[in-house]
């Protein structure tokens, strides 16, 4: 019996197939061909003896038994994908822990304090993911993570961070070319920059509604630049092209060690239910790595000015 259940790989290929219901979005994310996908769909019938799609020129559906087999491979995949991950945590012992966060508060927050809890903690081995994408806990090999978002999510612990407020920077060189900023109009004569991020109704900060908040009701935003993170914001006001938008937090040593100004105090602050939080999982809540890295970062949080 076991000689006719397909192998992961066509288990997979299946999955995509159905899920696209389009052979060449599902080699897309394979990284196959579409004659690759179309020819193990067939080796899957041409084994299992049924038909799990109906082709015409230009279209493809499931079959009642191939809706049947995506169900089943789709729950398949997803176990053994937790059953990997639980895996791979348990080979890699108790000494290491792999933290998940994004590359701004990794490069702006996190590494220049992490020397000081290694020196505090030297059995405990820290790996970072940096990426933008969240991660599943059961399914991917990270213990903790530190994100954006409400902090509400079902079988995590999580503690919040920071209150996000949003501010202008700008490099020193900048300021020095001119033209001056005495004034909030006096922006319009240089590059802007902000991210665009809106989640649940609420948006995050702009130039429009900086404007706004300081009273200028005429703001044309046509000369601002939008980025999709705010690692890049920042990097254009560090590179001295662009005023930019930015997270007091993450800008803080930038600003105290002289690589940023702050050209005007008025801040706009984010939606209170939003915010970085530290989470993990409600299972690994006593883990002692995960306590020693929590209660060091509620330390350095609080040390950070706001």
């Amino acid at each position: 019996m076991a000689r006719l259940l397909p192998g992961t790989r066509a288990l997979r290929t299946l999955e995509a197939a159905a899920r696209h219901l389009n052979f060449t979005r599902a080699a897309d994310e394979l990284g196959l061909t579409p004659a690759a996908v179309s020819h193990q769909i067939k080796e899957i019938e041409d084994q299992l003896g049924i038909v799990l799609f109906t082709r015409t020129s230009r279209t493809i559906r499931l079959t009642e038994a191939g809706a049947v087999l995506f169900e089943a491979s789709t729950d398949a995949l997803d176990l053994l994908g937790r059953a990997v991950s639980r895996a791979q945590k348990m080979a890699r012992g108790s000494a290491l822990l792999k933290v998940t966060l994004d590359a701004q508060f990794a490069t702006k927050w996190l590494m220049r304090r992490v020397d000081d809890f290694r020196k505090q903690h030297p059995a405990i081995e820290l790996r970072f993911d940096i990426s933008y994408e969240v991660r599943d806990f059961d399914r991917d090999d990270v213990d903790l993570g530190i994100r954006f978002g409400t902090g509400k999510y079902q079988g995590l612990r999580s503690h919040r961070l920071f209150e996000n407020v949003i501010i202008p920077v700008c490099s020193p060189a900048l300021l020095r070319a001119g033209p001056p900023l005495k004034e909030p109009r006096d922006l319009f004569h240089h590059t802007l920059a902000h991210i665009e991020w809106s989640r649940q109704g609420v948006t995050w900060p702009n130039w429009s509604m900086w404007m706004a908040a300081a009273g200028v009701d005429d703001f044309d935003d046509s000369r601002t630049i939008v980025f999709g993170n705010s690692t890049d914001a920042v990097q254009a006001a560090l590179d001295g092209n662009a005023v930019a938008l930015a997270d007091f937090a993450m800008v803080a040593n930038d600003l105290s060690e002289g690589r940023l100004i702050r050209p005007f105090e008025l801040g706009i602050k984010v939606a209170p239910e939003f915010a970085y939080f530290l989470v993990y999982p409600e299972t690994a809540a006593n883990d002692p790595r995960i306590v020693a890295f929590r209660d060091w970062l509620l330390e350095e949080v609080a040390k950070t000015p706001t």
